[in-house]
């Protein structure tokens, strides 16, 4: 039976269906008292992903690279230091005391036991990344694994000599892709698979020579939706010179109003039963989840998720066949992880943060092949078990009350105050942005930009239009970003186009960018839809679309009657796209 509640954050009334409840009984937890979206916003709160400073090692005291700001009361490692076996994180190990509360408690240790720099495994000539693994020669690569000759990505994997990606697989020589796979030769799509020498696609598998198309299965040699034989398309891809800045805006905009004249389909489920949410891939049972990919079951509120992923709640950025994890985040794998972040290779874990090959903890912090820990001191298996039961009581007993007045029990995720960093550092802004006065009124830090010590040489708008106008004098120059921080987007205000970036636009001949590094990756993120859903119907009307934007190509089953389809989408009511039910937007496209 539903139950419905106030979200003690944001004062909103969100349901627990039967499912919720019946989790949480198995997981023996409380009820929540924050709703779904302000949980995944406290847990983001915590993922710093893009910002790196200059700061030195606590260990050997050399200059490091480190996603902590020096102002950050942390101790911090070089990776290579941390990794090492010469340092012992038990030796910080505290008795717990019933005199303070948990989080207060925990908040001690965190500050004191040293945390890698960054996250950035195996990496080769890859120094500025950051939660990443196997990369070479990539810079500014966030998120993504085992790349070649890839910068300013977010989210690739595989993937070879290209750059402004958003969530990209097995691709190569590609620009501007945000959600492909295994594409070559491809530049400004979306959902596109499967396809080489492809430019301004939507929607599109299994192509080749296509240019400016939406909606299209296995063909080759479209211009804007239109079939022209090889020889056609040719000279009218020719005709279209997109090394040119100006050219290039000019089929941005028509581009987007063939895409806007076309039909989109309510949500993208690829072989996927019973499931709720957008971009969900061979699953079932995934109630209210967002960029699920390789398999999940039996799971509710995830987002980011991989490889198999079974009987969790409420998680994001977690993988590798994990199971039974709560209200935690960047778990690879785990097994009964809850409340935690940066768990690996672990089980029975709470209230723990970058732990590895470990069993049973409650509120560890940087613990390796140890089990039957609390605060990092050492116990026996019966004094765990005895002791932790007497602290989840503690902390309800005992809740910390952070400066907004919101109550933390046991059942509840780490309050955003012990985050290690500003909420406008984390990727909580760029899913839930806020200005500087929101965050702080709601009790998140904020943390001004430092002062630049560089001036611009050069402004957007003066740069060459095409090119072939530009020689690599330009690597020295200092661009003024367009938006010169009057954006919401981290603007860094100024960049340069680094020696790769600049033969990687000849050899593509696109032009050079007029926006930072920041600018594009947070535009890269406006045109993938909220990790929300509404409740519509199939925007089909029988011959037409109820918009009349869109004719039907082909015959229907409830014929020239509007479709009576219902579904929740990632599409608010109140944008401008047609939005089909699955069955309609395959009678039109597959």
């Amino acid at each position: 039976m539903s139950e419905s509640k106030t979200c003690q954050n944001c004062k909103g009334d969100f349901i627990l269906e039967t499912e919720d409840t019946e989790f949480y009984t198995r997981m023996q937890v409380p009820h929540p008292t924050f709703c779904p979206d302000c949980r995944l916003q406290r847990r983001l709160a915590f993922r710093n992903e893009r910002f790196l400073y200059k700061n030195k090692s606590a260990k050997s005291g050399k200059d490091i690279l480190s996603i902590y700001s020096p102002d950050k009361n942390m101790t911090i490692y070089e990776l290579k230091e941390w990794n090492a076996g010469d340092w012992d994180p038990g030796k910080y190990g505290k008795p717990y005391s019933f005199e303070e509360n948990f989080f207060t408690q925990f908040e001690k240790l965190l500050r004191e036991v040293p945390q890698p720099a960054l996250v950035n495994w195996d990496a080769h000539n890859s120094e500025y990344c950051n939660f990443t693994y196997g990369n070479k020669n990539c810079y500014l690569v966030f998120g993504g694994d085992f790349n070649e000759d890839c910068s300013y990505s977010s989210f690739s994997f595989y993937t070879k000599n290209s750059q402004d990606l958003y969530w990209i697989n097995k691709s190569e020589l590609c620009y501007q892709i945000i959600d492909g796979d295994e594409l070559y030769n491809a530049s400004f799509c979306q959902f596109t698979k499967s396809s080489n020498d492809v430019d301004f696609c939507f929607d599109v598998i299994g192509c080749q020579d296509c240019f400016g198309c939406v909606n299209l299965r296995n063909q080759n040699h479209y211009f804007f939706n239109k079939k022209y034989s090889p020889e056609e398309y040719k000279k009218l891809r020719k005709e279209v010179d997109l090394g040119s800045y100006k050219t290039l805006q000019e089929v941005k905009e028509k581009f987007n109003e063939e895409r806007l004249n076309s039909i989109f389909r309510a949500t993208r489920m690829v072989n996927s039963v019973n499931s709720t949410g957008d971009n969900i891939h061979n699953s079932k049972n995934c109630k209210r989840c967002f960029d699920v990919f390789d398999g999940s079951e039996n799971c509710r509120d995830i987002f980011l998720v991989s490889a198999g992923v079974k009987d969790s709640h409420s998680c994001d950025h977690i993988g590798l066949n994990s199971e039974l994890c709560y209200d935690s985040i960047s778990i690879y794998p785990g097994n009964k992880v809850l409340f935690s972040w940066i768990v690996v290779n672990s089980h029975d874990i709470e209230y723990s943060i970058n732990c590895q090959d470990c069993s049973h903890l409650f509120g560890c912090v940087g613990l390796r092949n140890k089990e039957y820990c609390i605060l990092n001191k050492q116990y026996t298996k019966e004094e765990y078990e005895e002791l932790v039961p007497r602290i989840k009581k503690h902390m309800s007993d005992m809740p910390y009350t952070d400066q907004k007045g919101r109550i933390y029990k046991y059942g509840e995720f780490f309050p955003p105050e012990l985050s290690p960093f500003a909420y406008n550092e984390t990727i909580a802004q760029e899913y839930f942005p806020l200005t500087k006065e929101e965050a702080l009124n709601q009790g998140y830090a904020w943390k001004d930009q430092d002062t630049k010590d560089y001036q611009p040489t050069i402004q957007a708008q003066d740069l060459p239009d095409h090119i072939e106008d530009t020689d690599d004098s330009i690597t020295k120059e200092i661009i003024a970003c367009a938006h010169q921080g009057a954006c919401n987007h981290q603007c860094t205000t100024a960049f340069k186009i680094i020696p790769a970036e600049f033969q990687f636009y000849k050899r593509k001949k696109l032009p050079l960018p007029r926006l930072c590094p920041n600018c594009r990756h947070y535009e890269r993120l406006a045109q993938r839809n909220p990790l929300r859903l509404w409740k519509r119907q199939c925007m089909c009307k029988g011959t037409t679309s109820e918009n009349n934007a869109y004719a039907n190509t082909a015959e229907h089953s409830h014929g020239d009657k509007p479709c009576p389809h219902e579904f929740e989408t990632s599409y608010d009511p109140k944008r401008p796209e047609t939005i089909y039910c699955e069955e309609c937007y395959k009678k039109e496209v597959a």
